[in-house]
């Protein structure tokens, strides 16, 4: 029987409980065509590893609460679902420090009711696994709540923000598609209504944010997924043209396991080296990743960002 059949059976018994039946293992096995033996196990667990209340009334020949003011879990997870859900509320907390794994922390105490039980559990995961992240940004919370509500609620935005290519602030009004954590960094996919296109907006860079009364619907012609995913890292745009890479034997070795690009293509040489193509939509990302490889990686495509790497070479030479 799956999860779903035996919650029923807590949720029946419990149901009889707090009716005052005094339930017990023959009652539950002949409501659900179990063994007695079965029944009993289920009794036990929910006593046991749901800490459900349960006191058996000798006299009464079933069950009572010995506390009325327990609830049952909503649902049952089982070890490993437990297990994934506290990996999520460490990896968030790693990502965004308290403020996500206090609210996802009271949030599966409501939902599973079985949290606060299980805190030890959520130790060793604590102790076992982390997550870190180098060169990011983190966010201020109430910035990220703001931003989180116009998201859900679908509220138009309204905010400063700052350029540091430009090294100047301009005036926004966005509508808010989508949060994405992208190496740590959080950052706001959204619809700009004065440049008319989908804009990408680090949440650091905002200041004076205001949420607007303004609903807004998505664009029918942007699809988030396609979008998210046409090309490398996190600069987008609707050109893109191939960069291929040519790493040296050595460095390959690192390489030939990693994903930079869902719909990259990656070429072993009869010397070992490796060359890897992938689509690009700007080149500035992409320079900072290649020129962090030093002389282990050449650009061999397009001529534009090889010229473009050559120069900066020449510059990094010319420091030392």
């Amino acid at each position: 029987m799956g999860n779903k059949a035996i919650y029923e059976r807590f949720a029946w018994f419990d149901s009889k409980v707090r009716a005052g039946k005094h339930p017990n293992a023959t009652m539950l096995a002949g409501k659900f065509e179990i063994s007695v033996k079965t029944a009993q196990r289920d009794i036990e667990f929910m006593r046991d590893r749901i800490r459900c209340p349960l006191v058996y009334d000798k006299s009464r020949k079933g069950y009572y609460y010995e506390n009325d003011s327990f609830s049952l879990p909503i649902t049952y997870l089982s070890g490993d679902e437990l297990t994934m859900l506290l990996l999520a509320r460490k990896l968030l907390q790693d990502i965004n420090g308290e403020y996500i794994k206090n609210e996802l922390s009271a949030i599966m105490g409501k939902i599973t009711g079985i949290l606060e039980k299980h805190m030890e559990k959520a130790d060793v995961i604590d102790q076992a696994l982390s997550f870190q992240f180098i060169q990011y940004s983190p966010v201020e919370e109430e910035v990220f709540k703001s931003i989180l509500e116009a998201c859900l609620k679908r509220n138009s935005l309204k905010f400063s923000y700052y350029s540091p290519a430009k090294d100047e602030h301009t005036e926004r009004m966005v509508d808010p598609y989508h949060l994405l954590n992208y190496m740590g960094t959080w950052h706001l996919i959204a619809y700009c209504q004065i440049r008319g296109d989908i804009r990408d907006f680090v949440l650091t860079r905002m200041s004076n944010l205001e949420l607007t009364d303004s609903k807004f619907t998505f664009k029918k012609d942007f699809n988030l997924k396609a979008f998210l995913q046409a090309s490398f890292g996190i600069y987008k745009g609707k050109r893109t043209e191939m960069v291929t890479l040519r790493f040296s034997p050595k460095r390959s070795r690192w390489i030939k396991n990693q994903i930079w690009q869902k719909d990259q293509k990656v070429r072993i040489l009869d010397d070992g080296s490796l060359e890897l193509s992938f689509p690009v939509a700007s080149f500035m990302e992409i320079e900072m990743e290649v020129l962090s490889h030093g002389h282990d990686v050449e650009v061999i495509a397009p001529q534009a960002f090889r010229a473009l790497i050559k120069a900066e070479a020449v510059k990094i030479a010319g420091i030392y």
